[in-house]
């Protein structure tokens, strides 16, 4: 059973200095392009332009949301339209999720790093716990609506399932605040069944998938 590493007191600055190492021995693994997804919100924009002042071959970088709001690229809500803004003059092609699941031929591809948020409630991605996200999903993109939908961005969403999260090489979390690292830390110990367990469960029982926590 793999359990999650923690790394403790990470500032955005370290953060960013990780994943430039992992992505640079992905891509150094790897003969041709790597896949990425990353998660939308307040946290990881600015660890990810900590990220772009390192040396990377985006050219070779497909970036892939976690998730996001079923709203124009344009909206202030589109983690799509943020996360193209900021990686794409760098060089990295940024998917959409929306277009993706509309698609009769989409391809989910195996992912270098799965970096996720976490909210309070313990969803991950826009796997909210009244979706009730399981690891044996057939399907590897969906359409959702959270309930209740968050007043913060009451919008219909479409996401990575669980499945899709674990074709990765790594899992990783960026998890601010006692609250949520409170809650972190009981899905790890299973002491209750919210979507981040339920990730966590099926991560412990993959061969091979590291996860790596920042708090």
């Amino acid at each position: 059973m793999n359990r999650p590493t923690l790394r403790e007191h990470a500032d955005d600055a370290a953060i960013a200095a990780w994943i430039h190492r992992r992505l640079v021995a992905a891509l150094d693994e790897a003969d041709g392009p790597i896949a990425i997804t990353i998660p939308g919100g307040s946290t990881p924009f600015p660890i990810l332009e900590k990220l772009t002042a390192h040396s990377l071959d985006w050219d070779r970088i497909a970036v892939w949301p976690g998730d996001d709001r079923i709203v124009p690229e344009d909206h202030e809500a589109s983690n799509t339209g943020r996360i193209r803004a900021l990686l794409e003059p760098v060089g990295a092609t940024v998917v959409s999720i929306i277009e993706q699941a509309e698609a009769n031929d989409a391809e989910v591809p195996h992912f270098a790093l799965a970096w996720l948020g976490m909210g309070a409630d313990g969803h991950i991605a826009s796997l909210f716990p009244n979706t009730d996200p399981r690891p044996d999903d057939p399907q590897l993109i969906r359409h959702l609506t959270p309930d209740p939908l968050p007043p913060e961005a009451p919008f219909d969403r479409v996401t990575l399932t669980i499945p899709a999260l674990l074709r990765s090489d790594a899992l990783m979390f960026v998890i601010r605040g006692d609250d949520k690292r409170a809650l972190f830390d009981a899905a790890i110990a299973g002491a209750h069944d919210l979507p981040i367990a339920r990730l966590l469960g099926a991560a412990a029982a993959t061969e091979g998938l590291e996860v790596t926590c920042f708090t």
